[in-house]
């Protein structure tokens, strides 16, 4: 009956094959979309489910009425929840976790310099990783250096990452 109860039952649904996760999912926004915080989780749990089929889905919240790449707070939610609390998808041996990450970032260098720094944190930790994941994740950094018009903020953290 609680919010806090729902998305604890919420967060336990995303994480299965349940049938009905989407009518969960979609019940519980339409309960509380008026609640921008309550929000917020509602997309970082979708970002950090663990289920196959998830990066495809957070591909597709960035399209929700709900999302906006000028909120940082749902920046954070949603990509940032990805990048850092979804080690499965973010991941993925074929780097697609890495240049989603990058393209968000490089749209973001010119609404919000600061929070598209912060989501470049994500790719600077590459040397924790395999040769193959640090390749993938170098090159991503790489792209974002040789983006026109990249702010000082994020060129200074992606560059200096790489020395």
């Amino acid at each position: 009956k609680t919010m806090t109860d729902q998305i604890a039952a919420l967060g336990a649904i995303v994480n299965t094959e349940n049938p009905d996760k989407t009518t969960y999912l979609e019940q519980f926004y339409q309960q509380w979309q008026e609640e921008a915080l309550v929000i917020d989780k509602w997309f970082s749990l979708q970002a950090a489910s663990s289920q196959p089929g998830t990066f495809a889905f957070v591909q597709s919240l960035l399209q929700h009425a709900a999302f906006d790449l000028k909120n940082p707070n749902r920046v954070r939610s949603l990509v940032g929840a990805f990048s850092q609390a979804n080690p499965i998808h973010y991941h993925a041996k074929n780097g697609q976790g890495y240049q989603f990450l990058a393209d968000q970032v490089i749209a973001l260098n010119s609404i919000n310099p600061q929070v598209a720094s912060r989501m470049v944190s994500a790719l600077t930790q590459w040397r924790r990783f395999d040769e193959q994941r640090q390749g993938l994740m170098k090159q991503q950094l790489e792209r974002i250096i040789k983006t026109e018009n990249i702010s000082k903020d994020v060129f200074e953290i992606a560059s200096k990452s790489l020395v």
